[in-house]
């Protein structure tokens, strides 16, 4: 799972359809690229054994016969409420796209960066086998529910953003990490109330996490291999950059789109997502020199800000006014969600204990 906005595209949440009918917001999965040339060329002998240490745990392989459609697939869901139905339907889209993003970027770095750097390559290229084998197990379920989406057509119309291959590996890190405790939350949740699992791709859970921490890790070995991304100034003014980017993108995401999902399967989704984020940031002392104060209530006041103003977005957005009205509209909204992030970002790090990162 790769597919991470920015900060900037935390901002609001507004609908839009593009070339293949899908729906759109700014907080809908990205597909990214990178400088493939300069990843090629990373210097990566001091790490070289833990390099091929993380290859023979990939090349294992533990989930090669976990995502099988089991005979439990095999019936009609139209009984599902509609409402349910419809929120699920774009749950599955959007984990969807995020996973086959992962694989995009992940299969193109292997590819490029094969002849100068074949030890990461092949690494690169198994990650993208996973990504590959969760985005199938997704698309086959979207039939159940009268859905389609063309991964082939989607590769081509989707538009790429450029990253620098280190802004490449703390989002990816954060993403991966993100991932693991996101699907392992839901996985905990419907062992302790299985009346509310719907459909039977929930029971897989707990193995596909697995996946994303071991990508998480491989992030983390990719930060290391150059100092400079986890020591100094520099790198802890990063490392809060795309905590809070990736952070803030999420509980909006959660709160303001996905908020009915959630309580339609019995969550609590603000006590969801504010265990996801702790858990991160927990996770992120192991990789990134400094984490967020989750623990001041001003993290907390700044994204309710940001959540009131993106439903005063939506509210724009539907209204019948002209489009130039509605960018004078928002325009208010949009730089008091800027001063927000803004806000949080000033506040000072925790910094990661020394001898944490791995």
């Amino acid at each position: 799972m790769v597919a991470t906005p920015s900060k900037a595209e935390a901002t609001q949440s507004t609908p839009k359809v593009n070339g293949t009918g899908r729906r759109e917001t700014i907080l809908s999965p990205r597909f990214y690229t990178t400088d493939f040339e300069a990843m090629a060329n990373m210097d990566i002998f001091n790490l070289t054994p833990d390099y091929e240490a993380i290859l023979e745990e990939f090349k294992f392989d533990y989930n090669r016969r976990h995502f099988v459609r089991t005979p439990e697939f095999n019936q009609s869901w139209d009984h599902i409420d509609p409402k349910v139905r419809e929120h699920f339907r774009v749950f599955l889209e959007g984990s969807c796209t995020s996973e086959f993003s992962g694989f995009l970027l992940y299969k193109e770095i292997a590819v490029k960066i094969k002849d100068k750097n074949p030890l990461m390559a092949e690494i690169f290229s198994l990650m993208s086998r996973d990504e590959a084998r969760h985005a199938g197990f997704l698309n086959k379920a979207m039939p159940d529910f009268d859905l389609q989406l063309d991964l082939s057509t989607l590769s081509k119309t989707k538009k790429y953003v450029y990253f620098a291959p280190k802004f490449i590996f703390y989002a990816t890190y954060l993403s991966e990490k993100i991932g693991y405790w996101r699907y392992i939350k839901i996985h905990q949740h419907f062992q302790a109330h299985p009346e509310y699992r719907i459909y039977p791709i929930f029971k897989f859970f707990e193995n596909w996490c697995q996946d994303e921490s071991r990508h998480g890790d491989f992030c983390s070995l990719l930060l290391r291999s150059d100092k400079k991304n986890i020591n100094g100034l520099q790198a802890n003014l990063w490392s809060k950059f795309f905590l809070l980017s990736v952070f803030a993108t999420m509980y909006l995401n959660d709160i303001c789109v996905r908020n009915e999902f959630y309580e339609s399967i019995g969550m609590d989704t603000r006590k969801y997502v504010e265990e996801v984020l702790r858990e991160t940031n927990r996770d992120a002392a192991k990789a990134f020199p400094v984490t967020l104060n989750l623990d001041s209530p001003k993290f907390w006041d700044c994204m309710k800000k940001c959540e009131e103003n993106n439903a005063k977005l939506s509210k724009i957005d539907d209204s019948n006014a002209p489009e130039w009205l509605k960018k004078v509209q928002k325009l208010p909204h949009l730089i008091h969600n800027g001063l927000q992030f803004l806000t949080i970002y000033l506040q000072p790090a925790i910094p990661a204990p020394k001898g944490v990162v791995l």
